[in-house]
């Protein structure tokens, strides 16, 4: 059995640096169990809540580097807040060797998109429903 995933256009795209993506995760993994991606015209805010407290990382859209890879560039039609569970962005993170750059796409009540371009090769595409509501795993 498999599922079908439809082509969408997302409300919010962000490519940022796959290592940079990996470094938050793994950051903010050290919070909660849940990381909440923020999008909105200011940038992208990666935010985790936990017993120790909470942390939250921001990163803006960037207007000049020397390569491209490491640039942050956020495509946004309409704000999106989304929450997801840190155990499977850690786990998507593991292919962060294989691509310079991390494409997070995002739209209200569908699945968080994180695609990694390997050159010559292909992409590969994880797909990761959000949390609803008050859900502890």
């Amino acid at each position: 059995m498999f599922l079908l995933i439809q082509e969408t256009e997302y409300s919010c795209v962000i490519k940022l640096p796959s290592a940079e993506f990996a470094r938050i995760c793994r950051d903010l993994s050290q919070f909660g169990e849940s990381i909440v991606i923020s999008c909105t015209k200011e940038g992208v805010k990666f935010s985790a809540a936990g017993d120790i407290g909470t942390a939250n990382i921001k990163l803006a859209q960037t207007a000049t580097v020397d390569k491209e890879e490491d640039a942050v560039m956020v495509d946004m039609q309409e704000p999106v807040t989304l929450t997801f569970a840190c155990k499977y962005l850690n786990m998507f993170t593991k292919a962060t060797p294989l691509s310079p750059q991390v494409c997070l796409s995002m739209s209200p009540d569908v699945p968080l998109v994180v695609e990694y371009k390997i050159e010559d090769i292909g992409h590969i595409r994880y797909y990761l429903a959000p949390r609803i509501g008050d859900e502890d795993n």
